[in-house]
């Protein structure tokens, strides 16, 4: 089994890298951060597979998969609301971001306060934590630990980071919206 994890583990990064590569050339743009966040959960998840089904009705399982389907939300009311309200440019706009490491989808020209973006700033990362924890749960260790908080610090990383860039793009709007919002948990952080 050792061999068909690292197998699916060198496919995956290759899979991430290329869908990383803009960021990886910038070292001080959030997507550098989230390459390493998205390659800590790959390593999560590979760690995890040969137990995902083990004692399915233990309460650690039981948390794995509500956490598992949850994750889904944030990321599906998140992409949803980027794509109804940010205005993402068009590629012939004569005004592009500047913003080279960002997908299209991220190249949103107005900001987005409405639906989940009310509450949290970053559905898309609150739904990577809450993958990342829900992986975490298939098997909870002293090792899985590690690898989920360094996901976790990745994705803080990451967060705070898109927060400067918005900040340089939109400027005070954007400042005021992280005032009346949180980043990851409604009401909480």
């Amino acid at each position: 089994m050792l061999a068909g994890q690292l197998i699916l583990f060198l496919i995956g990064t290759g899979l991430i890298a290329y869908i990383s590569r803009r960021s990886l050339r910038q070292p001080r743009s959030h997507g550098f951060y989230r390459f390493f966040a998205w390659e800590t959960i790959l390593i999560l998840f590979l760690r995890n597979i040969p137990v995902w089904f083990n004692n399915p009705l233990a309460c650690y399982q039981l948390i794995s998969w509500f956490l598992l389907i949850i994750c889904c939300v944030p990321v599906i009311l998140g992409v949803r609301m980027l794509k109804q309200g940010g205005k993402a440019q068009a590629k012939e706009s004569t005004s592009q971001r500047q913003d080279e490491p960002l997908f299209e989808f991220e190249k949103t020209t107005s900001l987005v306060t409405r639906g989940i973006y009310r509450y949290i700033r970053h559905p898309l990362y609150s739904s990577l934590l809450l993958l990342a924890w829900g992986i975490f749960f298939k098997r909870p260790d002293w090792t899985g630990l590690f690898l989920v908080l360094a996901a976790s610090l990745f994705l803080a990383i990451t967060a705070s980071i898109e927060e400067q860039e918005n900040i340089c793009y939109f400027g005070p709007a954007y400042q005021e919206y992280m005032h009346h919002t949180r980043r990851f948990i409604p009401f909480l952080y």
